[in-house]
């Protein structure tokens, strides 16, 4: 595959480990006819979402995270101008490549939507070809960008995310938790006598052992917006919006016992013959205050109460407001 092969093809592919996809667009009108004409022109090849509205397409962005937008500017209620203003004051949706699609071209008005953030600015009634064409280019563009960031957030070892993006995550979730009123949890886990594993069996085993746990823990999360991260040596941490403390702890344990369902030999264990994984949970409620930094501090202090109560095991507790 050629450089430029490559670049396309992660435009369609989530990280870390997930199929290949087509690109999601998502179009915003309040006219049917104009939205019809860009699904047409679109659907062949890509997932459309369609917004007749500035609130509905605000709200798919958050929940479909799209790969590009094409939206219009003259709309009643929101208008074109402040959806984008609110994506890019958002970290959540900052990186999602805007177009304006609108029956005003005079320089002025271009002017106002580049400065805004849009990344290109088409004029109505549209050209198919010419619309195509920009947003493949936008699309590539976008898969640039990705990929540079795919590689600063992804661990090298494992494949899964690194710390830096799980903080950054965790800053972002908290932020929307607090906004909307939704729960939010963190697991933290850790191998259990994982130093007693590298000296008996080698560091090479170590590193396979821990890629062996990082993809079992990335296949346990089923939903689009729950995240696993590499937090630091052997420990892993995984961030779940709108999960509560009983959710959490349920996920801890599947955790945990997915991970010794590997059955990966550990003859230096105190507690079992094969790897075992203590885990602490933390939830703010959806009513909760607080801050992520005292999230995670909860987590940790669960994860320490699982290893004092003998390790292989999860607890959890929900955060204490102040």
């Amino acid at each position: 595959m050629n450089r430029v092969a490559a670049v396309e093809s992660a435009q369609v592919a989530d990280l870390p480990g997930q199929p290949p996809r087509r690109p999601r667009l998502l179009v915003v009108d309040d006219q049917p006819i104009n939205i019809q004409a860009l699904y047409q022109a679109f659907s062949a090849d890509h997932q459309v979402f369609m917004a007749t509205g500035g609130e509905q397409a605000l709200a798919l962005c958050a929940s479909k995270q799209p790969d590009l937008v094409l939206l219009d500017v003259v709309m009643p209620g929101i208008d074109g101008h402040e959806v984008c203003r609110r994506l890019k004051a958002d970290a959540a949706t900052r990186d999602i490549p805007v177009i304006f699609v609108t029956a005003h071209n005079d320089e002025a008005a271009e002017t106002f939507g580049l400065d805004l953030g849009a990344v290109d600015f088409i004029s109505k009634p549209i050209n198919p070809q010419i619309v195509r064409a920009r947003v493949r280019t936008h699309l590539t563009l976008k898969a640039q960008s990705d990929l540079l960031r795919q590689w600063v957030y992804i661990d090298g070892l494992t494949g899964v995310y690194n710390r830096r993006h799980f903080d950054e995550r965790l800053a972002t979730e908290w932020g929307r938790a607090m906004r909307s009123g939704t729960a939010l949890s963190v697991v933290l886990l850790d191998v259990d006598f994982f130093k007693r594993y590298n000296d008996r069996y080698g560091h090479q085993a170590g590193d396979d052992c821990l890629r062996r746990i990082a993809s079992t823990l990335h296949d346990c999360l089923r939903r689009p917006g729950d995240l696993v991260a590499r937090y630091g040596g052997e420990e892993f941490a995984c961030l779940l919006p709108d999960t509560d403390m009983s959710g959490a702890l349920r996920l801890a344990e599947e955790l945990g016992q997915q991970v010794f369902a590997l059955q990966i030999a550990h003859a230096g264990s105190s507690v079992e013959a094969a790897v075992t994984v203590s885990l602490g949970a933390c939830s703010k409620r959806s009513d909760a205050a607080g801050s992520a930094a005292a999230l995670l501090r909860g987590a940790d202090e669960q994860l320490y109460a699982a290893k004092a109560r003998g390790r292989h095991q999860a607890c959890a507790a929900e955060l204490e407001s102040p």
